[in-house]
């Protein structure tokens, strides 16, 4: 069960509304999950990495797990030009 933010009644854990006082039950933002660069740049070096931390990552911190998607595609990408071109 959760509570409400304004009133601290009880609520049912699919409530979107508090059904006493009407206030919004809005999820808060992840502040862990800023989306930094940091997680594109090391899915871009390591490009494993990268795709471990987004299947990981992806339902409870998508915005990090984009980030490291990317890289991690980006990197991949850029290993098979390389390949290619030598």
């Amino acid at each position: 069960m959760k509570y409400c933010k304004n009133c601290g009644k009880e609520l049912h854990d699919a409530a979107v509304i508090c059904p006493h006082c009407g206030v919004p039950q809005e999820k808060m933002p992840d502040p862990a999950d800023s989306g930094s660069i940091g997680w594109g740049i090391l899915g871009f070096l390591i490009p494993l990495v990268g795709l471990i931390l987004y299947l990981a990552w992806k339902g409870p911190k998508p915005a990090s797990a984009r980030m490291a998607g990317i890289g991690a595609l980006i990197g991949f990408l850029m290993n098979l030009f390389i390949l290619f071109i030598f």
